[in-house]
């Protein structure tokens, strides 16, 4: 029988072979020449070598710079005390201005167990809209005296190149630290620097943007030696000083952020409870930590409604710990009589759902409470108050009191 030559026949299929033989045939052919048969041939090589495993990208590796040790040490602005302690001082080389970094110079390296005593200024008076600290408090009639010499010097010197106002000390680099660890900050002491602080409000800010358009900063006088900031003649405030900013260094992808806005690095969290006697717990997002402190206040409320407190000096006295291994996705806190989980968004709502997952998580993983049985303690034993409404991330922490459990 005779194949009918009009039917159609299969698809002609080649055969499988190896793909240096088609490339010496191609050579062969006079396709393509030597040298693009050599690179081929090379890249067949490496295709047939095994593959490195992936690395996910990671800070862990990232070198830090020692030029901001130098700075500091040479204008003696920083002092061992012996015993594992420290002191940093105050100045143009110990000091940024406006941001946070996990790229900032440290300007002081510590073991894990160390104590630091750190001087701060506040940015109130040295703002651009303020002019220059002596002439500003002047007006308040606060004597040049009573301005100090450093706060003078970091308005002199020290470049304002973050988009926030704060003036920020640091960082201390902790010896060991790396992301996924935890640094826990022992506040032991936080003390004014100056007998008085100030208040500002600003147009199209704070809690009631559209209600108060005005710019206006008032000093507020302490009686240091009965605790209280004189409001008025009439009205004696507290003196609860405590520091706004308390951060680890962000994340490198991050850059330079704004100083305002608090993160899962900390930052300007405004949580009142930090006074001396709290330990506050911050998720470590690049090698060796780096802690940043500033924003000195003297007295706040929840809420910091009008966008500052009684903003001052401080100078504060830390203990650091290091929890290895112990990743945080937020920072947390306590106190002697709480624990506190944070939740920062810039919804308030989202802020609220967020303190309440951490509340949860808080109560599952260190106290063994099943999921649902810690949503039913969060809402019969915590509160849930509004730390700030005027940083752009707003913040809602939740105090778990220590004396409800029996162990």
């Amino acid at each position: 029988m005779h194949d009918d030559p009009d039917a159609p026949r299969p698809a002609a299929r080649s055969e499988r072979g190896r793909y240096a033989e088609f490339v010496d045939e191609l050579f062969r052919l006079q396709l393509i020449d030597r040298e693009k048969r050599d690179f081929l041939r090379a890249g067949l090589r490496l295709a047939e070598e095994p593959a490195p495993p992936l690395v996910p990208p990671a800070s862990s590796h990232c070198r830090v710079s020692e030029a901001g040790l130098k700075r500091a040490a040479d204008a003696r602005l920083v002092e061992s005390l012996g015993g594992g302690r420290h002191r940093l001082r105050c100045g143009p080389e110990t000091v940024h201005w406006g941001y946070l970094s996990g790229a900032a110079e440290p300007v002081l390296r510590i073991a894990p167990g160390d104590t630091v005593t750190i001087d701060t200024v506040s940015h109130e008076g040295i703002l651009a809209d303020q002019g220059d600290p002596e002439s500003f408090f002047a007006r308040f009639g606060i004597a040049k005296e009573e301005v100090l010499r450093d706060l003078v010097g970091v308005y002199a010197k020290v470049q304002h190149s973050g988009i926030g106002p704060h003036v920020v000390s640091g960082p201390v680099a902790v010896a060991g630290a790396e992301p996924g660890d935890v640094l826990a900050v022992h506040v032991l002491d936080a003390v004014p620097r100056v007998p008085y602080g100030v208040n500002t409000m600003r147009m199209n800010r704070g809690g009631l943007p559209d209600e108060f358009t005005l710019n206006r900063s008032i000093v507020i006088p302490f009686d240091t030696a009965r605790g209280v900031a004189k409001f008025s003649e009439r009205i004696e405030v507290p003196l609860a000083p405590f520091f706004g900013i308390m951060a680890t260094g962000p994340a490198r992808s991050l850059g330079r952020v704004s100083s305002v806005p608090p993160g899962a690095f900390g930052g300007n969290i405004d949580l009142k409870d930090l006074t001396a006697g709290a330990t506050l717990y911050l998720p470590v997002h690049v090698p060796e930590a780096l802690f940043m402190v500033g924003d000195g206040h003297a007295a706040q409320g929840d809420g910091e409604v009008d966008l500052t407190a009684i903003e001052t000096s401080l100078t504060g006295t830390f203990r650091f710990d290091l929890l290895k291994g112990r990743p945080l996705a937020w920072p947390r806190a306590e106190t002697p009589t709480h624990w506190i989980t944070l939740g920062l968004h810039e919804n308030l709502d989202e802020a609220m759902k967020l303190a309440i997952r951490e509340c949860i998580k808080f109560l599952s993983e260190e106290k063994g409470l099943a999921r649902a049985d810690a949503y039913a303690l969060a809402s019969i034993a915590v509160d849930f108050e509004v730390t700030q409404v005027v940083d752009g991330v707003k913040g809602i922490h939740a105090m778990i009191p220590k004396g409800i459990f029996r162990d």
